[in-house]
């Protein structure tokens, strides 16, 4: 067996043992390209070893999903299919785990128009709602890893031969998810252990607000009184572990929804719909976002925080130090996984009921008082850089350094 071959046999195993965690008699759902197939099929093989019922696989296929954009009727993105909606959310509540396989495109859909991809991602987004609520709470096992194809590394890698490009994006993904150490998923249980120490300091300091500044950014983020700070590995209804993204360098919680005050600016690219949202700011009065203004996708960004009454709030606030292995590798992944991943951000949308004490048990009535705001979107934006400082607000108004020019001031 071939060097590749090892790696790629090796990433497969961690998603379904480290990433969805998948037990004995457990149904797994795949979701991914036609073009990682070679891949996902060493999933489903994983999968069965380990244990799984069934494996079932949605494929999609890029060509096929731009000529819908372009031909099909308007009315065709005003409805998601209901079987489909319905399939996901009974096997989610009967406890299926759910791994997807993340292959973006980032110019897929660059040349439609974007209130087509605004009206199908929100009828999606509504039809699927139970399904993003149980994902939001952690009920079930979940996670998101990376697969190369063409497209992805033709836009990180132009510089490099058109040949090459696709195993070199590979090699990326294989370091940046720890596959090049010697075991893998001790290295995974290292490293989860090492972000819980983050996690464990800021729950123990309880901030009332966070200090966001950098060029272009002077934010000052509220936190809910219970708020909890979580990162790395999550734990499922049934107490099972997972890592729900793979690779993952942060630890996050959710803004206390009407206190975000002040004007944020982007530091990497925004994938949204098939496009490129790129250089854009948001100013914010009261947790809402009273103006934005973009370089470039301004209009499917409006059409993005006009979802519904949530999407014009924050749902997620993340640290990840500059000094980590996705921003050493100097690459812009044009992927929301990777790229968040080298980079503080935020999320526009809905926020995790398991970021505040008891949320898992708490209605979407109970969640809005305790300050996490509700929306049928989640979507993640950069902020992050070698120039930001960020600053914990304690009780008494006292400010305290957390990051200086983007690492931690804090030793763990």
């Amino acid at each position: 067996m071939g060097e590749f071959q090892n790696n790629l046999e090796k990433y497969a195993e961690l998603a379904v043992k480290v990433g969805v965690n998948i037990q004995k008699g457990q149904v797994l759902v795949v979701n991914g390209s036609i073009e990682n197939a070679e891949f996902i099929r060493l999933i489903v093989k994983k999968a069965y070893e380990a244990g799984a019922k069934e494996v079932r696989v949605n494929w999609k296929d890029d060509i096929v999903t731009k000529l819908k954009y372009i031909y099909a009727a308007d009315e065709v993105f005003d409805n998601y299919p209901h079987y489909q909606a319905m399939e996901r959310i009974e096997l989610a509540e009967q406890g299926a785990a759910f791994l997807s396989i993340d292959s973006p495109n980032p110019d897929l859909l660059c040349e439609v128009d974007p209130k087509r991809i605004s009206k199908s991602k929100k009828a999606a987004a509504t039809a699927l709602k139970r399904f993003q609520q149980l994902v939001q709470s952690d009920y079930m096992s979940w996670s998101i890893v990376g697969a190369a194809t063409q497209a992805w590394a033709d836009k990180v890698f132009p510089e490099v031969p058109p040949k090459d490009r696709v195993l070199k994006l590979w090699d990326v993904i294989f370091k940046t998810c720890r596959i090049d150490q010697e075991d893998p998923m001790q290295a995974w249980k290292i490293h989860n252990e090492q972000l819980h120490k983050a996690v464990h300091y800021l729950n123990k300091k309880k901030y009332q607000k966070l200090h966001f500044t950098a060029p272009g950014t002077d934010l000052m983020i509220g936190l809910p009184k219970r708020h909890v700070w979580c990162g790395a590995g999550s734990i499922n209804s049934e107490g099972i572990e997972f890592m729900a993204n793979l690779p993952t360098e942060e630890v996050f919680t959710v803004p206390q929804r009407d206190d975000v005050n002040g004007y944020v600016t982007s530091t990497k690219p925004l994938i949204y719909g098939g496009n490129v949202i790129e250089k854009f700011t948001l100013k914010f009065e009261n947790g809402c976002i009273v103006d934005v203004t973009a370089e470039k996708g301004e209009a499917l960004l409006k059409e993005l925080i006009n979802t519904d009454d949530g999407s014009q709030y924050l749902g997620e606030v993340a640290l990840v130090p500059n000094d980590s292995p996705i921003s050493h590798s100097n690459l812009l992944f044009y992927s929301t996984l990777f790229d968040e991943n080298a980079s503080n951000h935020l999320a526009i949308g809905s926020g995790y009921a398991f970021c505040v004490e008891g949320g898992k048990q708490m209605s979407q009535v109970e969640l809005l008082r305790n300050g996490v705001n509700h929306s049928i979107v989640h979507v993640d934006f950069m902020i992050g850089s070698s120039e930001m400082n960020i600053d914990g607000i304690t009780k008494d108004g006292q400010a305290e350094p957390i990051f200086r020019n983007g690492n931690w001031a804090i030793v763990f």
